[in-house]
């Protein structure tokens, strides 16, 4: 049941977003006010403003909140998937492929679109090879996944070091930067939009069946759910999510691990508010920590993984210190 308290849960973090979207445009090397943001949003001119606000800001803090949003929900999917609340959507080895997808195209000199879609694939290729091993004769268990996951993970960090031991150091940089997580290149567009949107309402479809099975697969079973195919669903939902948000962004770490135990100490235990919340707790979040990894030593900027890993570690020790209070 949902009280009071919660139902205004989701308004809040609207005004949030809002909030920090309001943020992310107007702060940056050129500062550009409240008001002026809203004249340029309406009117089509050629200046300063105009450009960085079209040209950089928006698209960037799109591609933030996006990333952030769909970490957070991948987060809350594999939490309830594994029966494990330290996991996050790179437990299983999705982004050490999609890194080695994309430090191999850095390392060939391709950018763009080929990175991206190297990315990509090297996430897809990690989400089959997981579960070909995991479901190897048919015999899918949780316990199973996830040591596949962390096996496979550790292969695909092997892979990594060599690629970075063995490209040139003009390539180094912006290997590092990938793997940190990087917005300065990042691109969203409908697909993206779409992604997200199907994510929403497919897990508020399946969020009372959520509900049931945190208690155990054997009460969801006895409850009248089909299990294995609930959990193909999540497994394949929380990885392609991961991957989208991997390819944008490279690997941005602890948002995905975070979100959702903020949001369970601020009432939303039900995942009716638990996937809207962390969507808009996470693409806030995201958003936020962009803001600072441009702004904290402009003109330079620091990649936006160092920021939430900085963020992230903080408020996990105090999530951690308040839930053993509790």
């Amino acid at each position: 049941m949902i009280n009071k308290h919660q139902i205004l849960l989701i308004p809040s973090l609207l005004l949030f977003s809002l909030a920090s979207l309001l943020i992310s445009l107007t702060s940056g090397s050129v500062d550009i006010s409240a008001m002026q943001m809203i004249g340029e949003l309406f009117t089509a001119n050629e200046s300063l403003s105009n450009q960085i606000l079209w040209d950089i800001r928006i698209p960037r803090s799109a591609s933030a909140f996006i990333t952030g949003a769909l970490l957070a929900m991948s987060g809350v999917i594999m939490q309830v998937l594994l029966r494990n609340p330290l996991a996050d959507p790179y437990i299983l080895g999705i982004s050490g492929g999609a890194a080695v997808g994309a430090l191999s195209a850095i390392l060939l000199g391709l950018g763009g679109l080929w990175l991206t879609n190297a990315a990509f694939a090297g996430a897809l290729f990690s989400i089959l090879l997981v579960f070909g091993i995991a479901n190897k004769f048919g015999k899918w268990s949780v316990t199973r996944l996830l040591l596949t996951g962390v096996v496979v993970s550790a292969g695909w960090g092997a892979v990594i070091n060599i690629l970075l031991t063995t490209t040139s150091t003009n390539n180094v940089q912006s290997m590092l930067f990938w793997l940190m997580g990087d917005l300065s290149q990042s691109q969203v567009g409908n697909a993206h939009f779409l992604l997200l949107t199907a994510a929403l309402l497919g897990g508020l479809f399946v969020s009372r069946s959520l509900n049931v099975l945190v208690r155990g697969e054997l009460v969801a079973s006895a409850l009248g759910i089909n299990v294995p195919s609930l959990r193909l669903l999540l497994y394949f939902s929380a990885s392609i999510l991961t991957a989208t948000a991997v390819t944008v962004a490279g690997s941005v770490g602890f948002v995905g691990l975070v979100i959702p135990h903020a949001l369970r100490l601020l009432g939303a235990r039900d995942h009716r508010l638990l996937i809207p919340g962390s969507l808009l707790l996470g693409g806030s979040f995201l958003l936020l920590a962009d803001t600072i990894a441009r702004t904290v030593i402009a003109p330079q900027q620091l990649p936006v993984g160092v920021v939430t890993a900085v963020i992230g570690v903080t408020a996990f020790i105090l999530i951690l210190r308040r839930s053993m209070k509790d």
